[in-house]
């Protein structure tokens, strides 16, 4: 890793007033994401900005965090005195590392058995990955739900219905009416269900978001 990436700078601009984050790699990209940061995606760079329409009390809080989290984690920061903090918040592994685990889990892996049972863990109907993700999109329904904008029941209802969706691909998925000889309860009728004889309604329209 160059060591230029481990330094970063958090400056309020000086013509547009923005907090501006320049520098780092992608882990440090990472950490400026959840600290509430947007990134700015240029073909010479990525930085990152404030949310736009907070007020500067928000953006210098943004920014103390933004500081304390990566001098947590071994970044090297160069700020604005507004953003200088001396705190060092507890670093938690992502949740996405413990997915991420399951891939070096596969590559161990020395049995179909073995990688089949980590590939559960994305498809377990209950509590798998897959299952947690839908939870998610329901609850973030619900918050859309209360938000009070013109476009909030628009996104509310697109997310429900990415939730709840469960069909067949027409392209993809073709009955022969047979049951496979591999099959070892063999049934003398097919247990597909009949294709649908109407037309699947429409998804609900997309709602054009607005600017973070």
């Amino acid at each position: 890793m160059p060591l230029a990436d481990r330094f970063l700078t958090v400056r309020r601009d000086p013509h547009s007033e923005e907090v501006l984050v320049r520098g780092g790699d992608p882990e440090a990209h990472s950490v400026l994401q959840r600290a509430g940061f947007v990134p700015v995606v240029r073909v010479h760079e990525t930085s990152h900005r404030t949310p736009t329409n907070l007020i500067e009390d928000d953006e210098t809080r943004l920014g103390i965090e933004a500081v304390a989290r990566l001098r947590a984690v071994g970044y090297h920061v160069d700020c604005d005195e507004e953003f200088d903090t001396d705190r060092r918040p507890a670093h938690e592994p992502p949740l996405g590392s413990s997915v991420t685990h399951l891939a070096a889990r596969i590559r161990e892996a020395t049995r179909t058995w073995e990688a089949a049972g980590v590939l559960t863990e994305l498809t377990a109907s209950h509590n798998g990955v897959l299952a947690a993700l839908g939870e998610v999109l329901i609850a973030t329904a619900e918050f859309h739900d209360g938000l009070g904008d013109a476009t909030d029941p628009h996104i509310a209802r697109r997310l429900r219905y990415l939730a709840d969706r469960n069909a067949l691909h027409p392209g993809r998925s073709t009955c022969t009416e047979e049951v496979p000889v591999t099959e070892r309860e063999r049934s003398a009728v097919c247990a597909c269900p009949p294709p649908p004889r109407t037309t699947p309604a429409p998804p609900p329209p997309v709602a054009a978001g607005l600017r973070r």
